[in-house]
């Protein structure tokens, strides 16, 4: 959320937000799980799991809006205060190929955790509302936590020799 909005932000509105975000990111991993078994890559497994933690995060949202007792507003897409574009945790499908390996694949999830634990700590660091301050601050804390196991997964999973991805036969699109 820019700071105008987020400073300002009821806790309804923040978890809102907040469900969103896991929404939206778990579809992306949905997305690129199924671009990846088109074209059998083992990677899959990965964004299955990616997408299935972001569901978990939702519903852990959905959870503290009804602990909350708030009713969620039901936001239009242009209402929705993002830094850019796209919600901060949505994998950017420009930094994808078909064919990944597991390090270029936990580098992108890495970017996507690192964006949403920003959004969050921005979130607690500006919010005039003490308990969004403490829910964004919580949140933050539990992206940073899905940062440092996806560094960890990386040095399981170094650079491959031959993850320069350049595809020898491309696909073609006819326009």
């Amino acid at each position: 959320m820019s700071p105008e909005v987020h400073a300002g932000a009821s806790v309804a509105l923040f978890l809102a937000h907040a469900v969103t975000l896991e929404e939206e990111a778990a579809e992306r991993y949905d997305e690129l799980a199924d671009t990846m078994a088109v074209h059998h890559n083992d990677v899959e497994a990965l964004f299955r799991r990616m997408a299935g933690y972001s569901r978990l995060h939702r519903d852990e949202a959905l959870g503290r809006a009804q602990a909350e007792g708030d009713v969620l507003p039901t936001l239009r897409p242009w209402e929705f205060a993002w830094p850019s574009p796209e919600s901060p945790e949505s994998a950017a499908l420009a930094d994808t190929h078909y064919l990944m390996d597991a390090h270029q694949a936990l580098s992108l999830a890495l970017t996507a955790e690192r964006q949403a634990q920003a959004f969050y700590q921005q979130v607690a660091d500006t919010s005039h509302d003490a308990r969004v301050r403490e829910l964004a601050g919580e949140f933050a804390e539990e992206e940073a936590e899905h940062a440092r196991l996806l560094e960890e997964w990386l040095t399981r999973h170094p650079p491959s020799a031959a993850a320069a991805l350049d595809d020898l036969d491309p696909p073609v699109a006819v326009d």
